[in-house]
Formats: structure tokens, sequence, C-alpha cells
């Protein structure tokens, strides 16, 4: 695993084992929870391997429903997120790892206030683009390209959310590392990563089912904004910090 330490493995793996529980039952959260974990205790990681892993997530989603994609919302916004995903690329060549620490801290903050307010925008073209261009600029510098695309979905039948986010995170997540290869800024340490924490997700995948029957849906939302608000702000000043 590239020299990591067993504590820093140890917290990626429990983060996105986290993550990986919460997105399987609600549709989002992966990213939210591991990338403040991971850009905390591995920043060379970040943001190949987040987004090698938000790739094969959905795999595992769409294995088991596929029913209720919203295609027409996605055919608007992907190709938003692929204008959003050149600017992203840019970020992430000027960007130190220090101004990215910052950049993800931000990003989770902003996204779990948004949440946390509940902010009811509705789904049109322009929504649906602005969501998709905001979306590859921060999928592709952080890994966290779901809240926007998300926030216009969160009135939409569970079923719908997972499934339609599913097929968003997956494209999505396939331009930003395409962006990312042909720019130079993929590279093999974070593939590796990426190859040895994919159970992981499998692992968080087959104990949300329990969680799923265990929990409702309201009591789920606030843990994982908790956790995600928590975990920023320790990035953020650690970053701040130097």
């Amino acid at each position: 695993m590239g020299g990591l330490e067993v504590v820093a493995l140890a917290v990626i793996a429990l983060a996105l084992l986290t993550g990986s529980i919460v997105q399987s039952a609600v549709g989002i959260g992966l990213g939210l929870v591991a990338a403040p974990f991971i850009t905390l205790v591995a920043p060379e990681l970040m943001p190949g391997t987040m987004l090698l892993l938000a790739s094969a997530f959905p795999f595992v989603t769409l294995a088991r429903e596929r029913a209720d994609i919203d295609w027409w919302g996605l055919s608007w916004s992907i190709p938003a997120r692929l204008t959003g995903t050149v600017l992203g690329v840019w970020v992430v060549v000027n960007v130190g790892t220090r101004g990215l620490g910052i950049g993800v801290a931000i990003i989770v903050l902003v996204a779990v206030l948004l949440t946390a307010r509940t902010v009811v925008l509705p789904i049109t073209r322009r929504t649906l683009g602005v969501a998709g261009f905001i979306g590859g600029v921060t999928g592709t510098a952080s890994s966290i390209g779901g809240p926007p695309f998300a926030l216009l979905y969160q009135h939409r039948p569970a079923r719908q959310i997972r499934t339609t986010l599913a097929v968003y995170f997956l494209l999505g997540s396939v331009i930003s590392l395409i962006g990312l290869a042909v720019s130079g800024h993929l590279h093999q340490n974070q593939i590796v990563a990426a190859g040895a924490l994919l159970p992981v997700l499998l692992l968080g995948s087959l104990l949300s089912g329990p969680v799923k029957r265990a929990l409702r849906p309201e009591a789920i939302r606030p843990a994982v904004l908790v956790i995600s608000g928590a975990s920023a702000v320790l990035l953020l000043v650690r970053s701040l910090l130097g």
C-alpha cells in the first residue's frame, strides 16, 4: 500500500467502510465521509484513489437495482460535468497538497450546510447543467462531485436517488479520471491503493442491508452530516496550520 502506516490505513479503511454503508443506504456519502480522512492522513492518494473507488462502487448499487434511473436529468448534467472537469484538472495541476486540503474541507462544509438546510431546487435543464459543471470541477479536484446533483434529487423517491446518482457517479468519475490521466496526475500508487481498498467497499455494501433495516433514513442523514462536518473542520484546521 505504498508504505502507508498501519494507523493511516486503518483510518482510511474505516472511513471508506462507513461511507460505503451510507451510500448504499441513501445514495450518497462515500466521498463526503471518506475524502476528508484520506486527504488528512494520505494526501498523495487524492483525488485519484477516491475517484477510482467512486467509479467502481456504483456497479454494486446497479447490480441490485436499476429501475427509475432519470436518464433525462443525466443527459443534461453529464455533458456539463465534462466541461467542469477541464477546470478541475487545472486545479489539481496548479494547487498543492495544502491548497487541496483546504479545498476539500470547504467543499464538504458547503455541501453539509446546504444539505442541512434542505434547500429545495427545481430540476430543470439549467439547474442540471449548473450542478453538472460544479460537480465536474469539485469532483475532479477533490473527488466530491455528488452534492450539487444530489441536492436537486433529494426529494425524489429513494430508489430513483440511489440509481440515478449511481450512474452519475460512474460516468462522472470516469470523465474525471480520464482528465487526470491525460494531464499526468493519475499515479500508480493511487491505482494500487484503490485496488487494495476495493474489498472494504464490498464489505460496506454487504453491511448496508442490516443498517437500512435497523435505521430510518432520517436517522442516517444527520449522522452523515455530523461525521462529514467534523472531519472537514479537522482537515481545514490542519491544512491552514500547515
